[in-house]
């Protein structure tokens, strides 16, 4: 409650249970993240069929994979920073409705140079939608679960990459590589009419542009009563406009962007290279096509349920703790997954186990950017950190490419991959140690100094 006896917009929504109104939103925004992951992933399930369809070594692909990772890092920068600016709403329907156009158009591609030019289209799609799906969930979340509905949110991705493993080890036998794209832009555009009709501009955002009318008809939607609905105050300290990307290293915010940044650069150097190559690295060991694209299902399955733990056991754990452990031992796993040599159950299973440790915890590890970051830098923190860990994601799949073409060992190229998840673990550790537990300690003497309701 406000001085002036005003209900408080953030007390309102934090006090308040989710209405169905809210789960519809966040609902929604998972559902881009899912067909998000499914459009990145598409490529690294139809690369082995399309270098034999094109007659090009499996190698070439670390150039297709890092462009269309590197038009990610400028969808997710770029457009992390028009969320916080024109809203998370105008943003996330343009870039969905983007990578479902690109994606259509990849069929059409008859080279390398084609298909990297359409993969970076895409990737200014799939990486763009992020920042705004995952701030506008975010923002409709009581604080209480901010960091699990982004966690949540988020398992969208992999999500979509075992949903699209699934359909890829049918469709492709059946109907060649270029059915998986066809797919991959139907789903989008199928879905951008209910982004449309049933998603609205952030609650916060509109708080930050004072339209109190459209904040009144989004409380009533949530079940707030009219006369709270119609009076509510918005709090100074949620006043921050339009920041730009320089804020974020500002007030004390230096060392916990610089982590955080860090954090996902390696996690997703170590994922993207991860989905990417096993099906090549798998099918050249001798498993067959279809073990070898379950193989990332496996791994995206892993993740999913690790990050539903995970995320319970931050809650109860210092920050970053529960995250740290399992990064490391997540980069034991990894290493095994080199170990499977020509059986697809061995992959299946330690597979399964480095995505249950290592993804499980690299999105937990993007559900800090949501509690980390207040409402004027959400969009652009995510953003940020995302576009650092595009970077990441470039390189990993373009190293990969190196190491296969110099005939480096499937075992050694995935203890590579499993001393950059032990990486993670330090960076992340460093970040509960130094970073997090001061804010939280902060945010509890701000919330006990508040004046009482």
């Amino acid at each position: 409650m406000s001085t002036d006896g005003r209900p408080d917009l953030d007390s309102i929504i934090n006090r308040g249970g989710t209405s169905r109104f809210q789960t519809v939103i966040i609902a929604l925004c998972a559902a881009v993240m899912i067909v998000d992951g499914f459009d990145t992933q598409a490529i690294s399930f139809a690369a082995p069929a399309i270098a034999a369809d094109w007659q090009v070594h499996p190698a070439s692909f670390g150039f297709v994979f890092g462009i269309g990772l590197f038009g990610g890092l400028v969808g997710a920068v770029c457009t992390g920073v028009f969320a916080d600016r024109i809203g998370r709403k105008p943003t996330l329907m343009i870039t969905v409705l983007l990578f479902g156009v690109a994606s259509l158009a990849t069929p059409f591609a008859d080279s390398l140079g084609t298909l990297g030019a359409i993969r970076f289209v895409t990737g200014l799609g799939v990486g763009g939608a992020l920042p705004g799906a995952i701030a506008l969930a975010a923002e409709y979340a009581p604080e209480r679960s901010r960091a699990t509905v982004a966690a949540v949110t988020f398992c969208g991705i992999p999500l979509g990459s075992v949903l699209g493993s699934g359909l890829a080890s049918q469709l492709i036998p059946a109907f060649g590589w270029e059915s998986v794209f066809v797919v991959g832009g139907v789903l989008p555009l199928m879905l951008l009419p209910f982004i449309v009709a049933r998603v609205p501009e952030s609650i916060r955002f509109l708080a930050l542009k004072h339209d109190e009318a459209a904040i009144a008809r989004l409380l009533a939607r949530m079940g707030v009563p009219e006369e709270q609905a119609t009076q509510v105050k918005i709090r100074p300290d949620s006043e921050t406009r339009r920041t730009p990307v320089r804020s974020l290293f500002t007030e004390g915010r230096a060392l916990g962007t610089s982590l955080l940044s860090l954090a996902v650069f390696l996690t997703l150097l170590m994922a993207f290279f991860l989905v990417n190559w096993i099906p090549t690295l798998a099918t050249r060991a001798g498993i067959g096509t279809s073990a070898a694209i379950l193989g990332v299902g496996a791994l995206n399955i892993g993740g999913i349920l690790g990050c539903l733990v995970i995320s319970r056991l931050s809650n109860r754990w210092a920050p970053g703790m529960a995250i740290s452990l399992c990064y490391a031992l997540g980069g034991i796993a990894i290493a095994c997954v080199g170990q499977a040599g020509t059986s697809g159950t061995w992959l299946l299973i330690t597979a399964f186990i480095a995505g249950l440790l290592a993804i499980g915890a690299q999105m937990c590890t993007v559900s800090l950017l949501a509690i980390y970051y207040d409402t004027g830098l959400r969009g652009t923190g995510v953003g940020w950190a995302m576009g650092c860990g595009r970077v990441g994601g470039i390189i990993g799949p373009v190293v990969g490419g190196w190491l296969i073409a110099a005939s480096v060992s499937m075992g050694a190229i995935f203890i590579i991959a499993g001393v950059v998840c032990a990486a993670c673990a330090v960076v992340v550790f460093a970040l509960g140690r130094f970073v997090l537990r001061g804010p939280t300690e902060h945010d509890v003497a701000a919330q006990n100094a508040a004046p009482a309701p």
